[in-house]
């Protein structure tokens, strides 16, 4: 009988970081993974979604 190995692991779109899937929370915008430890820093948006707001706002 074969052997199941099942990974459940996301990679955090903030830092890159991989983390269980359970041990993190979605980004505010578009609900993309973010780690545990980004969370706890203040991280509230993946890297890709925190850059369009920093484009879209007026200089």
């Amino acid at each position: 009988m074969a052997e199941i190995h099942e990974h459940d692991a996301m990679q955090c779109r903030a830092c890159g970081r991989e983390e269980r899937a359970s041990e993190g929370y979605p980004c505010a915008d578009c609900g993309t993974f973010i780690c545990l430890i980004c969370v706890f820093r203040g991280v509230e948006r993946c890297t890709p979604c925190q850059a369009n707001r920093a484009s879209e706002k007026p200089a």
